[in-house]
């Protein structure tokens, strides 16, 4: 049994456990950096405005019911006594047609060291409303009577500190002011405008427009409430992230240098919003069937508390904690292939290595990710991960070139190890094909060091390690007795 080299590699595994453990505490650094880069983002959202979804426009007419109620006092003389009574109800009307166009300017906060993307948009609303039929209205009691409130315009708005201007609604010729709040119960935050009386006794379609100026924080989400919604988004930001249960059209979807400019078209059909947004406003079942794009406050809707939405988000095109945090899981990966081309120089050469000598290469592998996170802080991803390699590749070429008792095995160990670096650089800057690349680089090594040992006798280099732990010491005491 080939104890020596059991020994010496079972020894060297150890030493791997242990980098392991100031590796899971750089790991853990960067976590707690992201965590601070989400605290100032949050802070920045509090001083100033948060993301923003827009919701509507959406047009309520509030109705009451009238009705009378009888109720019986005396049952033997059948003496009963008649209640007027009303029910409050909304009847909630969706636009057929709803156009928005939006220009986004964006720029960037700072909170310490930490960086917050924001923006300004100019948005023009554009649309139509099919107004429903007064006997539309679906009646809840039996000879009752509907009267009509005061209709209005809700708008909802995440977060109204990002409102730039007070906006007014055309409502067929007429301008209305908006005022606080959107008189919704599930999304409180927003406006609403009073309108005219209407009158539905007769079918009519009514035309409006408005403009809105919104800043936000990093995200901007819309609800596709109309019939039919197409949004349009153009700005100079070159990198922007998608999101939500709508995709821009694909023929509509343009990203280049000089920005994006993207479309959604998206038809009620294909979105639950309608529904979803009144689960809170409904009151009471009621099995007929509104008209179509009309929903009334009394039937119910389901939802699982999320509302269809879709949108973009203004990242940075390279997060240097997430970055940071993907080259740090291959660190480990790092430390096995420096220890593998150790232990094979040390049996082809015969060159012992002491394991504290392991040990500091180590070490020098791994405080090059607690260069790399804290350089990226005060500069570009690129020119912190070139500063941070070049030191520990430097530093380690000069510690082997001594170890190894010469400065071309040095050289070519560091040659190795700026290879070894190129490709974890590109491994972080192509995350879609990060592992088709890992597995070729672990394939690659393996075929290296078999085609090095191809014609190693393990045994009698076995034998010949015994010998020399007799006759020296215990192997791998660099050339002194032990």
């Amino acid at each position: 049994m080939q104890k020596t080299l059991f020994f010496k590699a079972l020894i060297i595994g150890a030493l791997m456990c242990l980098i392991a453990i100031p590796l899971s505490m750089i790991e853990n650094t960067i976590r707690s950096r992201i965590h601070f880069r989400d605290e100032a983002v949050r802070s920045i959202a509090e001083d100033s405005v948060g993301a923003q979804t827009l919701l509507g426009p959406l047009l309520v007419i509030p109705y009451n019911e009238h009705y009378e109620e009888e109720e019986v006092v005396d049952k033997q003389s059948k003496r009963s006594i008649v209640h007027q009574k009303i029910l409050s109800r909304n009847l909630f009307v969706f636009p057929n047609e709803l156009k928005i166009s939006a220009q986004i300017d964006t720029d960037q906060r700072h909170r310490g060291i930490h960086k917050v993307l924001v923006y300004s948009g100019q948005h023009q609303l554009s649309g139509d409303f099919e107004l429903p039929l007064l006997n539309s209205i679906v009646h809840e009691k039996t000879a009752s009577q509907i009267t009509l409130g005061t209709p209005y315009i809700s708008l909802g708005l995440s977060d109204t500190r990002g409102l730039k201007n007070i906006p007014k609604i055309n409502w067929e010729g007429t301008e209305f002011e908006f005022a606080q709040n959107s008189q919704l119960d599930q999304f409180q935050q927003g406006l609403h405008a009073n309108l005219m009386a209407m009158d539905l006794k007769n079918a009519k379609t009514v035309k409006f427009n408005l403009n809105l100026s919104i800043d936000g924080i990093e995200q901007l989400a819309f609800v596709p409430l109309a019939k039919n919604t197409q949004v349009s988004l153009t700005s100079k930001w070159q990198h922007p992230q998608f999101f939500g249960r709508f995709l821009p059209s694909p023929k509509g979807r343009t990203i280049d240098a000089n920005g994006f400019n993207v479309t959604w078209n998206i038809s009620s059909l294909a979105s639950n919003a309608q529904q979803q947004i009144f689960n809170t406003e409904c009151c009471k079942n009621n099995p007929t069937t509104p008209p179509d794009g009309v929903m009334s406050a009394a039937q119910p809707a389901r939802s699982n508390g999320q509302i269809d939405s879709f949108g973009v988000a203004f990242i940075e095109p390279i997060n240097i904690y997430s970055q940071s945090d993907r080259a740090v899981k291959y660190g480990l990966l790092f430390v096995a292939l420096t220890f593998a081309a150790f232990f094979i120089f040390e049996i082809l050469k015969c060159l012992p290595i002491h394991p504290v000598q392991y040990t500091l290469v180590g070490l020098a592998l791994v405080i090059f990710f607690l260069l790399l996170v804290s350089l990226s802080e005060k500069m570009s991803f690129i020119l912190a991960y070139f500063c941070a390699s070049l030191a520990c590749i430097s530093l380690i070429a000069f510690y082997l070139s001594h170890v190894l008792k010469s400065w071309k095995r040095g050289l070519g160990f560091s040659t190795a190890l700026t290879i070894l670096y190129g490709v974890l650089f590109g491994l972080l800057q192509s995350e879609n094909n990060a592992l088709v690349m890992g597995s070729i680089l672990l394939f690659t090594v393996l075929a290296a060091i078999m085609l090095v040992t191809r014609k190693v006798d393990w045994y009698q280099l076995g034998k010949r390690a015994e010998v020399t732990s007799g006759t020296n010491g215990t192997i791998g005491t660099n050339g002194t007795n032990g």
